[in-house]
C-alpha cells in the first residue's frame, strides 16, 4: 500500500495557483487543445477551438446586448446538450455567477431557487418553459434565452430533431413568455472578434449550487473560482495515472447541473483536454449502451444505480470495454457487489469517491491501483479530515463519528444565510458534513450513513446503508431501502422496502436472511415489496420520500 504522502503528492504541473480564475483555465485549454474534440451530444461534436468561439460569442452577447453586470446570477436549466458548457463558460467569461438548475424541477422548486439566488437571466430548454411561465412574474428574471434540443446540430438535423421533439413526441408543452431570445439568434448577432472579458478574482463566487433539497429547504452553496480550481487540481492529481491528457473519451451520463458531473466534465476533463460525450437522458439505458458501443470509451462516470442497471442489462457484453481505464463513482454509496460485477464485466475497477456540494464537491477518492472496496478512499491532496463525536470531541482512529473536512475546496458559505453558514463551518474552517464515517490506519474513509437518515431503535443507532448493503447481496434482490418508523415502545422500528428480482422471493426469506446476519434490533420489523424505489434525477434513492409516503399511508407505500 502506498503512503498517504505518495498518494497525495501533486507534481509542479498540478498547481492550484496556475490560474487565477475559471476563464483563464478555459483560455488555456482551448488554446492548448484547439483541434481536439471537447464535447459531443446527440451525434454532434465541437472542438476546443469551437468551444472558445461559441463561449466568447455568448459572453459578448451577455455583456453588450443585455443589462447584466458582473456578479449578477444567471440560471442554466438544460439537460446534457452542447448548449450547457457553452452557456456556462460564456457566462463565467462575462463575470456572471452560475446557478445550475435541475431541468426536472417543479415550478415551485424553480421559484424558490430563482427568488433565493436573485437570478436575473436564464438559459432554458423550451421543454421546461411552461413551468417557467408559471413563476416568472414572481422572480427577478429579465432575460430569458430559450433553446431546443437540436439547436447545436447541423441545419437539416436541427430541423428534424426540433420538429420531432415538438410535434411528434410532444416534448414541448405550450407556453407564452414574451420577449424571449432564441439561442440561435444570440450567435447571429454576436461578435467573434470582440473578446472583452470581465476580470474575476479567485475569491469571487463563480457558482451557486443548491443542496439539501432532499432533506429540507435547499440552500445555495457559494463556490468561488479558487474553490473550483483547487478541487479540479485535486481530482486531476488522483486520476492522472489512468486518464491521458488530450487523448481520452469519457462518457458523461450524469447531468452537468449536478456538482460532481460539472466538476469532472466541465472543469477537470477540460483541463486535461479530453472529450466528454454528453448523454441527455441517462435513464435510456439502451441509448446509453448504443453510444458506448460507438465511442469505445476510455472513461465512464456514474452512480451505483446506473452501474447496477448497466450490469444487469442483457446487452452489456456487446460493448467493447478493452480501452476502459477509468470508472468513477460518487453521489451515493457504491455497493461492493455492484463494484465487483462491473469490474468482472469491464476489467476496470471502480474508483469510488465521496464529496459534497459544499466541497466543490470532491473530498476523497480511491486511488487507481490502490482501491479498497467498501471505502470512498483517502482525502484528495491538500485536504484534512477528522471524525468528531456528537458533543464536538475529536475521536480516535477507527471510531465512528461525524466527518469534518478542511481544505481549499470548502465553500465560501451559504448564499445570504449567515446562520446556516455558521452552523456548518467552524471558525477555524472545518466543514461539518453531516455524515457518519470511520477513518482507518491508511487514511481510507468508510461512510457509515447520513446523520439525518439514522434510525434509533431503543437507543441503538441503526444505519440504513448497513441493512441495505446486506439485503442487496441477496441473489433475488434488485435493490432496497430502509427507513425508521415511529414506535411507542422502542422509539423507532426498521422498515425495509425491497425491489425483488423474481416473483418467487418471499418476505419470510428476506426476514430469515436478515436474522442470520444482523443483531436483533437491526432486523426489519416490516418488509414491503415494491416495483421500484423513489429516486432523484441523478439516481439517488430518496429515503425522505419513503418516509413521507409512510406518513400518508402507514400500511403500505
Amino acid at each position: 500500500m502506498m503512503s498517504t504522502e505518495q498518494q497525495l503528492q501533486m507534481n509542479d504541473e498540478l498547481d492550484p495557483d496556475q490560474f487565477s480564475s475559471l476563464p483563464e483555465l478555459y483560455d488555456y485549454a482551448c488554446l492548448a487543445y484547439a483541434k481536439k474534440s471537447a464535447f459531443s451530444a446527440l451525434g454532434s461534436t465541437i472542438t476546443y477551438s469551437e468551444l472558445q468561439e461559441y463561449s466568447d460569442a455568448f459572453s459578448w452577447y451577455l455583456q453588450k446586448k443585455s443589462s447584466l453586470k458582473p456578479g449578477d446570477r444567471i440560471a442554466i436549466q438544460l439537460p446534457n446538450v452542447l448548449q450547457f458548457p457553452i452557456a456556462a463558460i460564456g457566462a463565467l467569461k462575462a463575470g456572471l455567477v452560475l446557478v445550475n438548475t435541475n431541468p426536472l424541477y417543479t415550478a415551485r422548486e424553480m421559484k424558490h431557487q430563482f427568488k433565493d439566488s436573485g437570478v436575473r437571466a436564464i438559459v432554458i430548454l423550451a421543454n421546461f418553459c411552461s413551468k417557467l411561465e408559471e413563476i416568472l412574474p414572481d422572480t427577478g428574471i429579465e432575460l430569458v434565452i430559450t433553446t431546443e434540443l437540436g439547436d447545436m446540430l447541423p441545419p437539416i438535423r436541427r430541423i428534424i430533431v426540433n420538429a420531432t421533439a415538438r410535434y411528434i413526441k410532444r416534448m414541448v408543452p405550450e407556453y407564452k413568455i414574451t420577449n424571449t431570445t432564441a439561442w440561435t439568434s444570440v450567435f447571429s448577432t454576436s461578435s467573434l472578434t470582440d473578446k472583452h472579458r470581465n476580470v474575476n478574482s479567485g475569491t469571487d463566487t463563480a457558482i451557486i449550487l443548491y443542496t439539501g433539497g432532499t432533506t429540507g429547504i435547499a440552500k445555495g452553496a457559494m463556490l468561488t473560482h479558487k474553490n473550483l480550481l483547487a478541487n479540479m487540481m485535486q481530482l486531476r492529481a488522483v486520476s492522472k495515472s489512468v486518464i491521458r491528457d488530450g487523448q481520452d473519451t469519457i462518457v458523461a451520463p450524469l447531468p452537468l447541473y449536478h456538482t460532481y458531473a460539472f466538476m469532472f466534465h466541465c472543469l477537470t476533463m477540460v483541463y486535461a483536454g479530453n472529450h466528454s460525450v454528453l448523454i441527455p437522458n441517462p435513464r435510456d439505458v439502451d441509448g446509453l449502451l448504443n453510444v458506448m458501443r460507438r465511442v469505445k470509451p476510455n472513461g465512464f462516470v456514474g452512480i451505483n444505480t446506473l452501474y447496477l442497471a448497466l450490469c444487469r442489462h442483457k446487452d452489456i457484453l456487446s460493448v467493447d470495454f478493452s480501452d476502459l481505464r477509468f470508472s468513477g463513482a460518487g453521489g451515493m454509496a457504491m455497493t461492493v457487489n455492484v463494484a465487483k460485477e462491473w469490474t468482472r464485466i469491464t476489467n476496470c475497477e471502480v474508483f469510488e469517491g465521496y464529496g459534497l456540494t459544499e466541497c466543490s464537491p470532491v473530498v476523497t477518492v480511491n486511488p487507481p491501483g490502490h482501491v479498497k472496496l467498501g471505502t470512498v478512499g483517502p482525502a484528495v491532496p491538500g485536504t484534512q479530515l477528522k471524525v468528531v463525536s456528537d458533543d464536538g470531541q475529536d475521536l480516535e482512529q477507527g471510531a465512528t463519528g461525524e466527518l469534518w473536512v478542511r481544505g481549499p475546496q470548502v465553500m465560501k458559505g451559504y448564499w445570504q444565510n449567515a446562520e446556516a453558514t455558521a452552523q456548518a463551518i467552524t471558525s477555524d474552517g472545518w466543514f461539518k458534513t453531516g455524515d457518519y464515517a470511520q477513518i482507518d490506519s491508511d487514511g481510507y474513509v468508510r461512510i457509515v450513513d447520513r446523520k439525518k437518515d439514522m434510525v434509533i431503535v431503543s437507543g441503538f443507532n441503526v444505519f440504513p446503508s448497513e441493512i441495505e448493503e446486506l439485503v442487496n447481496s441477496h441473489p433475488e434482490v434488485f435493490e432496497s431501502a430502509v427507513i425508521g418508523i415511529p414506535n411507542e415502545k422502542s422509539g423507532e422500528l426498521v422498515k425495509l422496502f425491497v425491489v425483488p428480482k423474481s416473483m418467487s422471493l418471499t418476505k419470510e426469506q428476506i426476514l430469515q436472511f436478515c436474522k442470520l446476519n444482523l443483531t436483533p434490533y437491526k432486523v426489519p420489523k416490516e418488509i414491503i415489496f415494491v416495483k421500484d424505489l423513489p429516486k432523484s434525477n441523478v439516481g439517488k434513492i430518496l429515503r425522505r420520500e419513503l418516509r413521507e409516503r409512510e406518513l400518508r399511508n402507514p400500511s403500505g407505500v
